[in-house]
């Protein structure tokens, strides 16, 4: 049988590279490598010890170079950016070629671009969408935490954040965010929101601006933060209460973050904003290891009695998270494991296949708490 031709696109950056090594560890080979930097690319391509690897030059935003990638795909990875702004231009030249294609962001409005077009699925392709650490990850995790000793949900806690460097794509995108990435339009979140009575409500928390966790070290500051994926999350499990929490241990991040929305409403250069950021972020880190957490702490009862299950996640860094879920889609897809159709990742991959697979290749330490460590060591046992 012929080995499927899976295109990787931005596969020199920070997520496309480790994206590469999760597909070559799924046992995929022979992948095709794009972005624009071509000694980057060969780079990546040299780590295949088989050398089976080809590079090519693509550029997400010029439409000879997108078509010549993707033609011959069998299915194309997506890691490029800036996400709000490409939106569903990698999916639908992926389509166009006749291949599936998977993004490790896309969100809401590459959704909405695909469906306007037409259902993929009349052609039996399949796009999955958001096939990254947050979104994706983060959602995928508090859905398998919720059958871990818990017979019913009520309300989930969730801290999300770290301290790492900042990649050209997360910080236009971030920008992007305070205006598009939601449905209809609509902003990515909105700040200090939460739910209740399963439905949102506006303002109903604060900002902690120098605070303690304990699952991050040092003191941190908390921003509340709903998003439209957090919102879909509460409503799937059932939550009365859902509070979200963006964590930001590094204080010159932190600040800029607080001054973003109106130095872009006074009409700041993005591109000037997006490489303070960026300086911002390594100020933060100098002498200190990077590293990203995931926190969550689920209630409702077990055997009749109110309960709680809690899971910490800590990794080195969030790109090679948001790697190992785009790369597990790639695998589900291929394995004809999702049906055809427009998709997000957390409503297609199996949350147990993901967990089990972060565990197995190290990607990240997974700690459980409560209800949901009771039920982890039985299931250890009856191993």
């Amino acid at each position: 049988m012929t080995k499927p031709v899976i295109g990787v696109l931005g596969a020199s950056g920070a997520v496309g590279r480790a994206a590469v090594r999760e597909l070559r560890a799924l046992g995929h080979t022979g992948l095709r490598l794009g972005g624009r930097t071509a000694s980057a690319l060969r780079a990546v391509a040299e780590e295949d010890p088989a050398g089976h690897d080809e590079a090519l030059w693509a550029d997400a935003t010029a439409p000879d170079g997108l078509r010549a990638f993707t033609e011959g795909c069998d299915i194309v990875l997506n890691c490029a950016g800036p996400t709000y702004r490409l939106r569903a231009t990698v999916a639908s030249a992926a389509l166009a070629a006749g291949a599936h294609c998977v993004d490790v962001a896309g969100d809401d409005p590459a959704a909405e671009d695909l469906l306007a077009a037409g259902d993929p699925a009349r052609d039996g392709r399949t796009v999955v969408l958001s096939a990254g650490a947050l979104p994706g990850l983060s959602s995928l995790l508090p859905r398998w935490l919720a059958g871990q000793g818990l017979d019913s949900v009520a309300a989930l806690t969730a801290h999300c954040g770290g301290l790492e460097p900042c990649s050209p794509t997360v910080a236009h995108d971030l920008m992007l965010s305070l205006t598009s990435g939601g449905a209809d339009g609509a902003a990515y979140g909105e700040a200090l929101a939460a739910v209740r009575g399963g439905r949102r409500v506006p303002r109903a928390l604060r900002t902690a601006e120098d605070t303690e966790h304990h699952a991050f070290p040092g003191r941190v500051a908390l921003q509340p933060y709903l998003s439209g994926e957090s919102e879909r999350l509460a409503t799937v499990l059932g939550l009365d209460r859902l509070d979200w929490y963006n964590v930001h241990p590094g204080p010159a991040v932190r600040a800029l973050l607080n001054v973003l929305p109106g130095r872009l409403a006074a009409g700041d250069d993005p591109a000037e904003l997006a490489d303070r950021l960026f300086l911002a972020a390594d100020l933060d880190l100098a002498g200190r290891a990077p590293y990203y957490v995931m926190d969550f702490e689920l209630s409702g009862t077990s055997s009749g009695r109110p309960a709680t299950a809690g899971l910490t996640l800590r990794a080195a860094s969030s790109y090679r998270l948001t790697a190992a879920v785009g790369a597990l889609a790639v695998d589900a897809v291929l394995r004809a494991r999702v049906l055809a159709g427009v998709h997000f990742a957390r409503d297609v991959l199996d949350p147990g296949t993901v967990v089990r697979h972060l565990r197995g290749r190290g990607a990240a330490d997974l700690r459980l708490t409560g209800a949901a460590a009771d039920a982890d060591h039985v299931e250890e046992g009856a191993l």
